[in-house]
């Protein structure tokens, strides 16, 4: 069982899987400047109609991004890695596009009196 363990590793070769701690507080700090972004277009939803919901998917998309390259990294990780997962976003689009279908297509019942 030890003798799986039994390899050694250069202490002066960076790894690329092992991120600097200075990059993870400039994702950190990008994220909480994204979420007082998106506090303060939340002020200005009646001023920005329909386009307020496009702008906060909008920064909701970038901070997952931020989430699941640099925390979860998939930055570092293989292709196949990067396209699982993005098959499960396309599935969840697809269902969202189910979903619109069916209540775009519903009759509206007639109640008899």
């Amino acid at each position: 069982m030890a003798a799986a363990n039994n390899h050694k590793h250069d202490p002066n070769v960076l790894h690329p899987h092992i991120s600097p701690t200075s990059m993870y507080l400039k994702v950190a700090g990008a994220l909480f400047a994204l979420t007082i972004l998106t506090v303060v277009a939340h002020q200005f939803h009646v001023a920005l109609g329909a386009f307020a919901a496009v702008i906060a998917f909008a920064i909701a998309a970038v901070k997952a991004t931020l989430v699941l390259l640099y925390f979860m990294h998939l930055k570092d990780d293989n292709n196949m890695n990067r396209v699982i997962f993005a098959s499960g976003f396309f599935f969840l689009i697809v269902l969202l596009l189910f979903c619109v279908v069916d209540i775009l297509t519903r009759v509206a019942e007639v109640s008899p009196l």
